[in-house]
């Protein structure tokens, strides 16, 4: 019986919940519904999973669910307080809407996180990999080039890097992204390590694949579950190192709203207007425990070596 017909005589349902795969795809179809299960039914995992939505909402739709254009300031209406008749976040010291402000920090924020998230993980995959794979001087050189990386804090190293290139946001990103690598290669070395005396990485020996067939196809595939995980706890620590250059004026320059330069630029008025440095210090604790309580869900889903609570 073909899968068009189990579908059309089960339902989707039965197609995803059956025990006999007719395919490969048909196989990983049912793995995917498996994980989403196990996930959905992690409420705090739902929670992070919705607080990310929300953030990807919020960037994509900015200029409509802004009050106000976040950059013009507005001296006569400077440090107003929150309230449903006026701003509904309040103004800062310069009168700009705090609430438009924050909107359009998500897409800063969005933009630094999808950043790094497709530069530092990729990079540490494939020196983890490599060095893993082939082993010998270069698997030592690598690994203590990675430990050099790991000597420093991740802030001081980025506040490093970001003085040599210049204050900026692309600097910013670029900094968090060479500073975010190696606990990724770890991570990828660990898995290599583990699955490279595998049966079916012999065989593909013997078929004649390369050492660089082998690592493309079949050791970086078994990395990703490990390194998914990784990158969705990691991202809270990249929000926050971006917040800290921000605060410092090494991240996003003005008037480009960003939550970490907010707050530095508020925290004069803490004690006197609250709202102007505690909102985007709101902001940025929420979406890191977004990441965070997704981070948890995933990894209960997606350890490799099945240790689930």
């Amino acid at each position: 019986m073909t899968t068009v017909e189990n579908t059309s005589k089960g339902g989707l349902g039965a197609w995803l919940k059956t025990d006999t795969p007719t395919s490969r795809f048909h196989a990983r179809c049912i793995s995917i519904w498996n994980a989403w299960a196990d996930l959905s039914g992690n409420f705090l995992a739902m929670v992070g999973l919705a607080i990310i939505i929300a953030l990807i909402l919020m960037a994509i739709f900015a200029p409509w669910l802004a009050t106000a254009n976040p950059n013009i300031q507005h001296l006569g209406d400077r440090l107003q307080p929150p309230g449903w008749q006026g701003h509904l976040l309040g103004t800062d010291e310069l009168g700009r809407d705090i609430w438009s402000r924050i909107v359009f920090g998500a897409r800063v924020t969005l933009y630094i996180v999808g950043l790094v998230a497709v530069t530092a993980p990729v990079f540490g995959l494939i020196i983890g990999a490599v060095a893993g794979t082939i082993g010998g001087w270069t698997d030592r050189l690598l690994m203590r080039l990675t430990d050099i990386f790991l000597a420093f804090p991740r802030l001081i190293l980025a506040l490093a890097f970001v003085a040599a290139l210049g204050p900026g946001i692309v600097n910013a990103v670029l900094a968090i992204a060479l500073t975010a690598w190696p606990p990724y290669a770890r991570v990828a070395r660990a898995e290599t390590l583990t699955v490279r005396r595998s049966d079916y990485i012999a065989a593909a020996r013997l078929q004649g694949a390369s050492t660089l067939r082998i690592i493309i196809g079949h050791i970086m595939p078994m990395c990703v579950s490990s390194l998914i995980i990784r990158v969705t706890l990691d991202m809270a620590g990249i929000i926050l190192t971006a917040a800290g250059l921000g605060f410092l004026g090494l991240g996003a320059q003005p008037p480009l709203a960003e939550w970490g330069a907010m707050i530095s630029t508020g925290r004069q008025y803490l004690l006197s207007h609250w709202w102007v440095a505690t909102i985007p210090g709101l902001a940025i604790l929420t979406v890191s425990l977004g990441f965070n309580l997704l981070g948890d869900g995933l990894r209960d889903v997606l350890d490799p070596r099945g240790n689930r609570q």
